[in-house]
Protein backbone atom coordinates (compact mmCIF):
# COMPACT_ATOMS: atom_id res chain seq x y z
CA UNK A 1 0.00 0.00 0.00
CA UNK A 2 0.99 3.46 -0.93
CA UNK A 3 0.05 6.29 1.26
CA UNK A 4 0.65 9.32 -0.99
CA UNK A 5 1.10 13.06 -0.47
CA UNK A 6 1.27 15.53 -3.57
CA UNK A 7 3.09 18.84 -3.37
CA UNK A 8 2.59 19.50 -6.99
CA UNK A 9 -0.10 20.13 -9.04
CA UNK A 10 0.99 16.79 -11.34
CA UNK A 11 -1.73 14.45 -11.65
CA UNK A 12 -0.82 10.76 -12.34
CA UNK A 13 -2.29 7.36 -11.43
CA UNK A 14 -0.90 5.32 -8.23
CA UNK A 15 -1.98 1.55 -9.85
CA UNK A 16 1.65 0.90 -11.92
CA UNK A 17 3.47 2.14 -8.85
CA UNK A 18 0.98 -0.07 -6.40
CA UNK A 19 1.76 -3.10 -8.82
CA UNK A 20 5.23 -2.61 -8.50
CA UNK A 21 5.52 -2.13 -4.53
CA UNK A 22 2.91 -5.15 -3.96
CA UNK A 23 6.03 -7.42 -5.93
CA UNK A 24 8.58 -6.54 -3.64
CA UNK A 25 6.69 -5.74 -0.12
CA UNK A 26 3.47 -6.03 1.73
CA UNK A 27 4.49 -3.43 4.19
CA UNK A 28 3.28 0.38 3.39
CA UNK A 29 5.33 2.90 1.71
CA UNK A 30 4.82 6.72 1.87
CA UNK A 31 5.59 8.47 -1.40
CA UNK A 32 5.86 12.25 -1.77
CA UNK A 33 5.52 14.04 -5.24
CA UNK A 34 7.77 18.03 -4.46
CA UNK A 35 9.32 20.17 -6.73
CA UNK A 36 12.70 21.21 -6.95
CA UNK A 37 13.25 23.84 -4.26
CA UNK A 38 11.50 21.29 -1.50
CA UNK A 39 13.91 18.47 -2.71
CA UNK A 40 16.93 20.67 -2.38
CA UNK A 41 15.73 21.79 1.62
CA UNK A 42 15.44 18.38 1.93
CA UNK A 43 18.96 16.86 0.37
CA UNK A 44 20.63 19.79 1.91
CA UNK A 45 18.61 19.21 5.58
CA UNK A 46 19.43 15.56 5.14
CA UNK A 47 22.68 14.48 3.10
CA UNK A 48 23.88 18.23 3.75
CA UNK A 49 24.19 18.39 -0.03
CA UNK A 50 22.81 22.05 -1.45
CA UNK A 51 21.26 20.83 -4.33
CA UNK A 52 18.06 18.94 -5.89
CA UNK A 53 18.32 15.57 -6.41
CA UNK A 54 15.69 13.37 -8.08
CA UNK A 55 14.90 10.91 -5.42
CA UNK A 56 15.39 10.35 -1.74
CA UNK A 57 14.79 7.30 0.55
CA UNK A 58 14.56 7.12 4.04
CA UNK A 59 14.27 3.52 5.41
CA UNK A 60 12.55 3.27 8.66
CA UNK A 61 13.42 1.15 11.33
CA UNK A 62 12.03 -2.39 11.32
CA UNK A 63 8.97 -3.44 13.95
CA UNK A 64 5.63 -5.50 13.64
CA UNK A 65 3.71 -3.72 11.20
CA UNK A 66 5.78 -0.80 10.85
CA UNK A 67 5.86 0.72 7.26
CA UNK A 68 9.03 0.29 4.61
CA UNK A 69 10.04 3.83 4.54
CA UNK A 70 9.72 6.80 2.94
CA UNK A 71 10.36 7.57 -0.82
CA UNK A 72 10.55 11.61 -1.89
CA UNK A 73 10.57 12.75 -5.92
CA UNK A 74 11.70 15.40 -7.20
CA UNK A 75 8.24 16.72 -10.00
CA UNK A 76 10.78 18.71 -11.74
CA UNK A 77 13.65 16.49 -12.38
CA UNK A 78 10.99 14.03 -13.34
CA UNK A 79 9.48 16.66 -16.18
CA UNK A 80 13.23 17.48 -17.38
CA UNK A 81 14.40 14.25 -17.55
CA UNK A 82 11.41 12.52 -18.89
CA UNK A 83 11.57 15.13 -22.01
CA UNK A 84 15.19 14.93 -22.44
CA UNK A 85 15.24 10.99 -22.74
CA UNK A 86 11.59 11.12 -25.01
CA UNK A 87 9.23 8.86 -22.37
CA UNK A 88 6.60 9.74 -20.16
CA UNK A 89 7.02 11.78 -16.73
CA UNK A 90 4.87 8.73 -15.16
CA UNK A 91 7.50 6.25 -16.68
CA UNK A 92 9.60 8.43 -14.56
CA UNK A 93 8.02 8.50 -11.76
CA UNK A 94 8.05 4.78 -12.06
CA UNK A 95 12.23 4.51 -12.42
CA UNK A 96 12.51 6.74 -9.22
CA UNK A 97 10.13 5.02 -7.44
CA UNK A 98 11.46 1.42 -8.19
CA UNK A 99 15.30 3.16 -7.31
CA UNK A 100 13.97 4.01 -3.96
CA UNK A 101 12.09 1.03 -2.95
CA UNK A 102 15.18 -1.15 -3.72
CA UNK A 103 17.09 1.44 -1.01
CA UNK A 104 14.14 0.99 1.78
CA UNK A 105 14.78 -2.57 1.31
CA UNK A 106 18.35 -2.86 1.94
CA UNK A 107 19.80 -2.31 -1.71
CA UNK A 108 22.88 -0.38 -2.00
CA UNK A 109 24.32 0.15 -5.99
CA UNK A 110 27.37 1.83 -4.08
CA UNK A 111 28.40 -0.81 -2.79
CA UNK A 112 26.61 -3.97 -3.96
CA UNK A 113 28.27 -5.55 -6.53
CA UNK A 114 25.46 -5.44 -9.34
CA UNK A 115 22.52 -7.09 -7.20
CA UNK A 116 20.60 -3.37 -7.04
CA UNK A 117 20.96 -3.22 -10.75
CA UNK A 118 19.79 -6.66 -11.52
CA UNK A 119 16.66 -6.44 -9.47
CA UNK A 120 16.04 -2.85 -11.12
CA UNK A 121 16.52 -4.54 -14.96
CA UNK A 122 14.97 -6.94 -13.83
CA UNK A 123 11.66 -5.22 -12.64
CA UNK A 124 12.08 -2.53 -15.38
CA UNK A 125 11.67 -5.98 -17.69
CA UNK A 126 8.54 -6.61 -16.03
CA UNK A 127 6.64 -3.21 -16.20
CA UNK A 128 7.79 -2.37 -19.43
CA UNK A 129 9.76 0.63 -18.39
CA UNK A 130 12.75 2.46 -19.78
CA UNK A 131 16.27 1.96 -19.11
CA UNK A 132 16.74 2.26 -15.20
CA UNK A 133 18.36 5.16 -13.30
CA UNK A 134 21.45 2.99 -12.32
CA UNK A 135 21.96 2.37 -16.25
CA UNK A 136 21.50 5.73 -17.15
CA UNK A 137 24.39 7.37 -14.60
CA UNK A 138 26.83 4.56 -15.79
CA UNK A 139 26.98 5.44 -18.92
Amino acid sequence: MITFENETDFVFSLEPLEAIANTLSTQEVELLLVEKEAMQALNLQTRGIDKPTDVLSFPLEPFPHAPLGSIVINLDAVLEVSKTLGHTPEAEIALLFIHGLLHLLGFDHESDTGQMRQKEEELIGTFGLPPSLIVRTEK
